[in-house]
């Protein structure tokens, strides 16, 4: 190889080392600040391709997606001075490049312990003005709400980063108290059972009483209305058979006299003690009945 040749080589790698250093790229998912000899030029670098002077301008570049701090489990005490161990964790994301740099000299590790600070600041507010129950499930929303809320007037200006959301993961009681309290809950829970309880049997009683009640009525009527039923279709019964009857009351005697012999010889068992003279006999000696 002649001295030309390696002479075009090493320039070629010049080049090449000289273009590599002068480029850059951002990607959409990255924010990045331009540096000159330390000195901050350029705050908000846009994605895509861009150009730098080697060896006098840096390139730092900060990840823009939404990250999550998840900081150790904390203690806080609510308005009725009752401690919690709560685990929490927030979603957040640079907004200002130039403020998440200066204040935090562009770590994320620094950033997690400020943010974790006022995070525990916030939950430390929002618990002590709430009580256990609130906080447990009556409003533990709204809780949320507040606290992104009031990070959010301050990390903006301080950090340069925008709170997404913050999460209460679990709560839990100190285990030195955490026996006592679910035993008084325990009672408690007992104690509305059993009035809920005594409310329904009550509740049953009136109705089983009312029920009662009305069955008694109902059947009353029902009796009331057969007697009345029945007395009238006797009634009309009675007048049929006598007008019926009236008009041959030879028939109507030798009818009678032949229900009597079926129902007296009905079985032969029976035994009759009749003077074979008597009325009973009339109709089995003479067919006139005389």
């Amino acid at each position: 190889m002649t001295n030309r040749s390696t002479g075009l080589l090493v320039l070629l790698a010049a080049v090449l080392l000289l273009m590599s250093s002068s480029l850059y790229v951002v990607s959409e998912t990255e924010r990045a600040v331009k540096l000159r000899f330390g000195r901050l030029i350029d705050v908000d670098i846009k994605p895509g391709l861009h150009v730098k002077i080697p060896f006098a301008e840096k390139i730092r570049k900060f990840d823009a997606r939404v990250l999550t701090l998840d900081a150790e489990p904390s203690s806080f005490f609510t308005s009725e001075r009752k401690r919690l161990i709560v685990d929490a964790y927030t979603k957040w994301r640079i907004v200002d490049v130039d403020t998440y740099y200066k204040s935090t000299g562009g770590d994320e590790a620094v950033a997690h312990n400020r943010l974790s600070s006022r995070v525990n600041d916030g939950l430390r507010n929002q618990f002590g003005e709430r009580t256990l129950h609130e906080v447990v499930s009556g409003e533990r929303d709204a809780l949320m709400e507040n606290i992104k809320i009031g990070l959010n007037t301050t990390v903006r200006l301080s950090l340069g980063i925008e709170i997404v959301d913050v999460r209460v993961k679990r709560i839990d009681l100190p285990s030195e108290v955490r026996g006592q309290v679910f035993s008084r809950m325990k009672a408690e829970r007992e104690k509305e059972a059993r009035e809920l309880r005594s409310k329904g049997v009550e509740a049953a009683e009136k109705i089983r009483a009312d029920a009662d009640r009305q069955r008694t009525i109902l059947m009353a009527n029902a009796y009331r209305e057969a007697e009345e039923s029945r007395g009238e279709g006797d009634a009309e019964a009675t007048a049929t058979y006598a007008s019926a009857f009236s008009k041959d009351p030879e028939f109507y005697a030798f009818q009678r006299s032949l229900k009597a012999y079926t129902e007296s010889f009905n079985s032969k068992g029976d035994v009759l003690l009749v003077d074979p003279e008597s009325d009973f006999f009339r109709y089995l000696n003479s067919q006139q009945g005389k």
